[in-house]
């Protein structure tokens, strides 16, 4: 939900289950990195948002276990 990155305007995010977020969410994330503002289109309403923010997200390893021989991209299976 977008509204999380609003209250937290000049602070930090905590994000948990990355790994499981979908792509549509994860998309809004990428407006909140490079422009820190978040947009939001309700009842006919368009709104910008400002959203300047740090993230920190958490993920767990593919098979809930860390593999030393994967990449982080690998082992959480961010592609």
């Amino acid at each position: 939900e977008s509204g999380a990155l609003v209250l937290s305007d000049k602070g930090i995010c905590c994000i948990d289950e990355f790994d499981k977020m979908s792509d549509s969410t994860k998309s809004v994330l990428h407006e909140v990195m490079e422009q820190q503002t978040v947009s939001i289109a309700k009842a006919g309403i368009i709104a910008t948002l400002n959203a300047r923010t740090s993230l920190l997200a958490g993920a767990n390893p593919v098979e809930s276990k860390w593999n030393k021989d994967l990449s982080v991209v690998e082992n959480l299976k961010l592609e």
